[in-house]
């Protein structure tokens, strides 16, 4: 079976780039500075209307993955509304003291079960913060989940591969790992060969902005662009 190569984006340039480099899906986000939030209304219904199968981040706010019950009202209202717009997937994660927030996931899920149409569900890097990523596998398995998206708790997946390859045998084909973080052409064979099932990666570089007034406001002064090349030699590297 084909390894699925997921880019994620926050702009439909960069999903124009995924496609011709050969991405097989896209996680749609703003703010991948911040580790990507949810993203416009106007975006997500630009992401719909191309070929590519997009997964869209429900995530209120940076920082931290305790939230509190306006959030969780919000990120409910964005399941809603990222599938009655078209998206095939949506990416979330809820995280508290160390250990997954069973109830808040299990809000979330019973939202995507009631929306109307079937949604792919993965659950985000909150996994890398827990006091152990590999038993939290089993709440996953429990909550129905479809994907964990993970670096194994490092910085990188190359660096966690071992906890990679831990979760992986801990899913035993129940759920799938995806591994994301730090992965390229030159180390993603490593990560194949411990087992993970997907693969995640922005293959992207920063454009900085020559706008002097954004740099001296402190506005945020560069965009990440997904790179066709660089998206191109993942897929060729996977492939091979």
């Amino acid at each position: 079976m084909a390894i699925i190569l997921e880019i994620c984006v926050e702009t439909m340039a960069s999903i124009a780039a995924a496609r011709a480099g050969g991405a097989d899906r896209i996680e749609l986000c703003s703010a991948l500075a911040l580790g990507g939030l949810t993203p416009s209304a106007g975006l997500i219904a630009a992401a719909v209307a191309q070929p590519l199968p997009c997964h869209v981040m429900i995530r209120p706010r940076g920082g931290d993955f305790a939230y509190d019950a306006d959030e969780v009202a919000q990120m409910e209202r964005d399941i809603a509304y990222a599938a009655g717009a078209g998206m095939a997937g949506v990416v979330f994660g809820a995280a508290r003291d160390g250990a997954l927030d069973r109830p808040v996931l299990d809000r979330l899920m019973a939202c995507v079960r009631t929306a109307g149409r079937p949604l792919s569900t993965t659950l985000h890097r909150a996994i890398d913060t827990l006091d152990d990523p590999v038993a939290a596998i089993e709440v996953a398995v429990g909550l129905g989940l479809d994907r964990v998206l993970s670096s194994g708790g490092a910085t990188t997946a190359l660096t966690g591969i071992e906890t990679l390859r831990a979760m992986h045998e801990r899913a035993a084909g129940r759920l799938k790992v995806m591994a994301g973080s730090g992965i390229n052409a030159g180390n993603v064979a490593a990560l194949l060969a411990a087992g993970v099932d997907e693969i995640h990666a922005s293959c992207s570089s920063p454009r900085p902005s020559e706008n002097a007034a954004l740099h001296r406001l402190d506005f945020a002064a560069t965009v990440p662009i997904t790179d066709a090349g660089r998206v191109r030699a993942l897929r060729e590297a996977i492939d091979s």
